[in-house]
């Protein structure tokens, strides 16, 4: 089945996707990888503002390539998810709604993912063009510091992904 969904995204958006089924993102997407995810909860640690709201949120496991003259992104294809493992279930306690990456998650991200109603969406690697193609801006918005692997705010049209654990812990990679 296919979803077409606009973040932020809300829980009857999440309690209708299973595993497997194709979903086309629109909106606005942040990127973030381990680096940034442990300066997010530092920041969720100690009640500081963080620098994108996380209510119905979706993150995406991405250090992007430069952008080519003319283009907002360079290429962008998922990164491995276990390294944000540590830090996934605080952000999704937080209100993060979704994750886009690729690979397996730990038992303790899956628990969080059906506790608060949230997926794991697996982008496809080897199609970082292909995922590229959907973002039409991108700015970065904190942690300029860490190069490629700062917070970017992407606006995105159709990012296509799939339902890798569902929010009642359906799990493609157990299937």
């Amino acid at each position: 089945m296919e979803h077409y969904l606009t973040t932020p995204l809300q829980n009857e958006d999440i309690q209708k996707l299973q595993i497997g089924d194709k979903v086309f993102i629109s909106g606005k997407v942040y990127t973030a990888r381990d680096a940034a995810h442990k300066k997010l909860v530092e920041l969720l640690e100690t009640g500081q503002n963080l620098p994108f709201q996380l209510q119905g949120a979706v993150i995406y496991y991405v250090g992007p390539a430069p952008a080519p003259p003319g283009k907002p992104i360079g290429s962008a294809g998922p990164t491995s998810s276990y390294r944000m493992d540590p830090f996934a279930p605080a952000l999704l306690q937080a209100g993060v709604k979704a994750m886009i990456g690729k690979g397996p998650r730990s038992s303790k991200v899956i628990s969080a993912i059906t506790s608060t109603n949230s997926v794991y969406l697996a982008a496809i690697g080897g199609a970082a063009v292909v995922m590229a193609q959907a973002v039409k801006s991108s700015k970065v918005i904190a942690y300029p510091e860490l190069g490629p692997e700062a917070i970017r705010e992407l606006e995105v049209e159709n990012l296509p992904c799939y339902v890798a654990i569902s929010s009642d812990g359906q799990n493609i990679y157990e299937r």
